[in-house]
């Protein structure tokens, strides 16, 4: 008996596809057209605050490895002296 309620609900599945597929690119369609290309001044700006924000990063992360790294090295030379 659950062999036939499975076979129906598959079934019902398998045919409320396409119905499916055709109301998701509808969607689709719909979401695209309220889409807007940015303007020229908005991708430079952006695109200036990208670089600088990995400059900085960079920059941070350069700072950090160098002091944990001496750190290290400091406690490395510290323990083999004795």
């Amino acid at each position: 008996m659950a062999t036939i309620v499975e076979e129906n609900a598959l079934t019902t599945t398998i045919k409320a596809w396409p119905e499916r597929i055709k109301t998701f690119y509808n969607d689709v369609r719909t979401e695209m057209k309220k889409v807007t290309a940015p303007s020229f001044k908005e991708v430079r700006a952006t695109t200036a605050v990208v670089i600088i924000t990995v400059f900085l990063f960079g920059l941070y992360f350069w700072a950090i490895d160098n002091v944990i790294g001496k750190g290290i090295d400091y406690v490395f030379r510290s323990l083999s002296h004795r």
